[in-house]
């Protein structure tokens, strides 16, 4: 259980954390060498002893061969991927199919060999299904009308694109008529974002061309040589993954699939509090750098186990889970329905495929809009401006108190973000995402490119934001394109450069800036992750500049965690400004802030954005409201719904909302209908809900008489 003798204490204190009686009352567990064994078991006589400390167990360790941790692969490989046989044929002639129709049967030649060359990578090294999966996984969610994001550098992948997986064209920045399907990647260099290029319209039949290209290397997803296991992960709507989780069952049977265990471990500070607890129970007094002393001694062991949000662990045929890990009920709970891998997926990452298959409010946030509205454009320079000023949304910065647009936006809302577009100022879809992969970064702008540019050494679109940048521009400035890739993928895990990688840095001329600009990065995002939420971040903007009535319909509805109707109904801008002043006094320098308090400054942000452009709430109506969803109910009211109202829960809303088909006759009568306590009646009453019910159901049958 333990190394040496005087760590004993650790395991003492842990297990009294957790209630054991008998904490300090454990034989001695410690790692013992040979001569203690054989102290140990001196009692046997000295020629037994040693045959039983030394002799048995080397004859039965001579007598076993070598052991590999997971079995052998017939061909020799150490990834165990899921195998359909139609994958590879599916694959291939989606891919094709979709490129003939946006690039036209004479395809060009870029467009020809980027295909050829991920096909090869993608059936040679068997990843052919992995895609197939996805592909039916993303298809099922838009057939379900909910859109799907993709997550990660699968938007480095064309033939993902092509298969519907990702909405990110990892090709060059180019022009393509939908009418004539003929490509036009000829275009000015500056341009390394196709949403950025101007307007053109086709030279051979005129119609306005579509505008295309994000310009990232395949080498970022599979590597040089398929060294680097793909990891396709999706961001489907919340609401709909569970569905997508029972899917993957479907496709592969409950047998072979399972969700990624997780490893809850002894946090610092709860360490801390478990010696507290130990000496006080025992009262020990010692100085404060024992107590420090003995909780970092706790810290790291192994508290609980769990299940990982999203991973689905997949078991390929011909295979069982038990010879590559243990399965187990998340945290030993035998009443759970839910079976997870034993280890956390970690230590199997590069052995079994694991499904992605996150839940995330923006696609469910999309598909609420669309429902109220329609689908929205990426290329809209009013949207673009959000991100420098509020004065699309018809209302100045001042009357705002925020130099942006982009409350509520995805990605682009926090005060750390907003502050960043202050400090760059983008007006381009390239900028924005830099912007994206500085901001999911660590060590990427703060003390790195951010002293850079205030310095006036690079300008934003020079410096590297996203870890693509790096291989790019390294390439681009005559680096092997190998060691470039390997340089990118050094400096993205933070390992910064190693003396070779330094010195085909320094042949090449590249500036000392860029190369201390990699030394200190210690985290990079994928430019393909990057491109996919400033894709949605437009798209919502969209909604928010030309929609905004269902916008913050769906705001309120998906993200309005915040927002109370009891307090936060207002019938002037005034009584609305105030009310944030409040609530940010409450968070400003406090460090024991709750979550609660920080929700509210954000939700009282929004109100007032909405009350300035002349929108206002109408409190919760027992026979209209929804249970869970703000309603438009004109051109300028949103009706709030019953879990709005704070001390209102889900249940309690489902009961009334269930019972009130038939009208209620008194309040009476709702409390016995709709099993709802006092507390809540009162709170509607508050509300103004109940103005028109009696007190009791035999009042207002004597009215009638």
């Amino acid at each position: 259980h333990f190394i040496d003798p005087e760590d004993a204490v650790f395991r003492a204190i842990i297990q009294a954390g957790q209630g054991f009686d008998n904490a300090e009352r454990q034989p001695p567990l410690y790692l013992k060498t040979t001569e203690e064994m054989l102290a140990e078991f001196s009692y046997l006589g000295e020629e037994t002893c040693r045959k039983v400390v030394i002799d048995d167990p080397k004859l039965i360790a001579s007598r076993i061969g070598d052991i590999t941790l997971y079995p052998i692969h017939p061909e020799g490989k150490t990834t165990f991927s899921p195998y359909w046989e139609e994958a590879e044929n599916d694959i291939t002639t989606m891919t094709w199919n979709k490129a003939r129709e946006l690039y036209g049967d004479e395809l060009p030649e870029l467009v020809k060999k980027r295909i050829e060359k991920e096909l090869s990578s993608i059936i040679g090294y068997g990843y052919a299904t992995l895609y197939s999966i996805a592909n039916k996984l993303v298809q099922k969610s838009l057939k379900d009308h909910y859109v799907v994001g993709s997550r990660g550098s699968v938007g480095s992948s064309v033939v993902a694109f092509m298969c519907g997986i990702t909405e990110v064209n990892p090709l060059p920045p180019h022009y393509h008529c939908p009418v004539c399907r003929k490509g036009y990647f000829d275009v000015p260099k500056e341009y390394t974002i196709g949403v950025d290029l101007p307007p053109k319209d086709c030279p051979v039949c005129g119609h306005p061309m579509l505008k295309d290209g994000y310009d990232i290397p395949f080498e970022v997803f599979l590597g040089f040589k398929g060294d680097k296991v793909p990891d396709i992960d999706l961001n489907f709507s919340g609401e709909y993954q569970p569905i997508a989780h029972q899917y993957v069952k479907e496709l592969f049977g409950e047998d072979n699939v399972f969700r990624a265990g997780t490893i809850g471990t002894l946090a610092e500070k709860t360490a801390y509090g478990y010696v507290l607890k130990y000496l006080e129970e025992r009262g020990l007094t010692v100085t404060e750098a024992e107590k420090r002393r003995l909780a970092n001694g706790c810290v790291g062991v192994k508290r609980t186990t769990g299940q990982h949000p999203a991973g689905m662990v997949v078991v390929p045929k011909g295979y069982e889970i038990y010879q590559f890990t243990g399965i187990q009920h998340p945290a030993d709970d035998m009443e759970s329905g839910i079976i997870t891998t034993h280890y956390d997926f970690s230590s199997m990452h590069d052995i079994l495929v694991k499904l992605d298959i996150l839940g995330h409010d923006d696609p469910t946030m999309l598909h609420l809009l669309e429902e109220l509205t329609g689908v929205p454009s990426l290329d809209d320079q009013k949207v673009m401006s959000l991100f420098l000023s509020p004065e699309a949304l018809g209302i100045t910065k001042e009357d705002l108190g925020c130099t942006t647009g982009t409350y509520g936006v995805p990605e682009f809302g926090t005060a750390f973000v907003r502050q960043l577009l202050d400090d760059t100022r983008p007006r381009t879809m390239q900028e924005l995402v830099r912007i994206s992969g500085l901001s999911h970064g660590t060590n990427v702008w703060l003390g790195n490119t951010k002293d850079i540019i205030d310095q006036g050494i690079a300008t934003l679109n020079e410096c590297f934001c996203t870890r693509d940048d790096i291989m790019n521009q390294l390439m681009s400035m005559g680096v092997e394109a190998k060691m470039s890739f390997d340089i990118m993928e050094s400096v993205r895990k933070g390992k910064g450069l190693k003396p070779a990688m330094e010195e085909a840095m320094h042949a090449h001329n590249v500036p000392e800036w860029m190369m201390e600009s990699c030394r200190k990065i210690k985290y990079m995002f994928p430019k393909g992750h990057a491109v996919a939420y400033v894709t949605m971040a437009l798209r919502v903007a969209w909604y928010k500049v030309y929609r905004p009535l269902a916008y913050y319909a769906a705001y309120f509805t998906i993200r309005g965690d915040g927002f109370d109707a009891c307090t936060m109904i207002f019938q002037d801008v005034k009584s609305a400004r105030n009310k944030l002043r409040e609530c940010e006094e409450l968070v400003e320098g406090n460090k024991n802030a709750t979550a609660k308090e920080q929700n509210q400054v954000v939700a009282m942000q929004m109100v007032l954005e909405m009350m300035l452009r002349g929108f206002r709430f109408l409190p919760a109506d027992l026979y209209k409201s929804d249970v869970s969803r703000f309603k438009p109910v004109d051109d300028t009211h949103l009706l709030v719904p019953f879990i709005a109202m704070g001390g209102l829960g889900e249940s309690a809303a489902k009961s009334i909302a269930e019972a009130r088909e038939t009208p209620f006759l008194s309040l009476e009568d709702l409390t016995r209908r709709a099993r709802v306590s006092s507390a809540v009646t009162e709170l509607l009453q508050q509300q103004g809900c109940l103005k028109d019910l009696p007190e009791s159901s035999q009042t207002s049958l004597l009215d009638g008489l």
